[in-house]
């Protein structure tokens, strides 16, 4: 199975947090489970650490490189994916998860998010919620 892992999944499983659901830890440890961070979720890390509103004790890019160390890929932006969020229904407006959503779309990939605004396009994209 191929996931996507919204922003605060990944904080909370680098930081092995309670909040995780047993299903949730269950696919992200599965040798099975091909794991997807969008580099739009670096961003928001990015400018959120920026703003004061997040609190990491390492650089982002250091952050990222230890996601990929424990077998999290990087996704990027390409044509197809600007092109469906370019298309997506403007039904929530906060940028960094439209821009998750249209990734997942594009790839055929489920959302893993306890995000209840991702509720809104799961008639377009499958979600698994924690």
């Amino acid at each position: 199975m191929h996931y996507l892992i919204d922003t605060h999944i990944l904080l909370w499983h680098s930081d092995n947090n309670q909040k995780l659901s047993s299903q949730v830890i269950s696919e992200l440890n599965s040798s099975s489970a091909s794991l997807y961070v969008s580099h739009a979720t670096y961003w928001e890390m990015t400018i959120k650490k920026g703003l004061g509103k997040l609190d990491l004790n390492v650089p982002i890019s250091e952050f990222q490189k230890i996601a990929m160390r424990n077998s999290f890929h990087s996704l990027s932006f390409d044509n197809e994916h600007y092109d469906v969020l370019e298309q997506l229904p403007l039904l929530h407006a906060d940028p960094f998860d439209r821009m998750i959503i249209a990734q997942a779309i594009a790839e055929k990939i489920t959302i893993i998010t306890q995000d209840k605004k991702f509720a809104l396009y799961q008639q377009l994209v499958p979600i698994l919620w924690n």
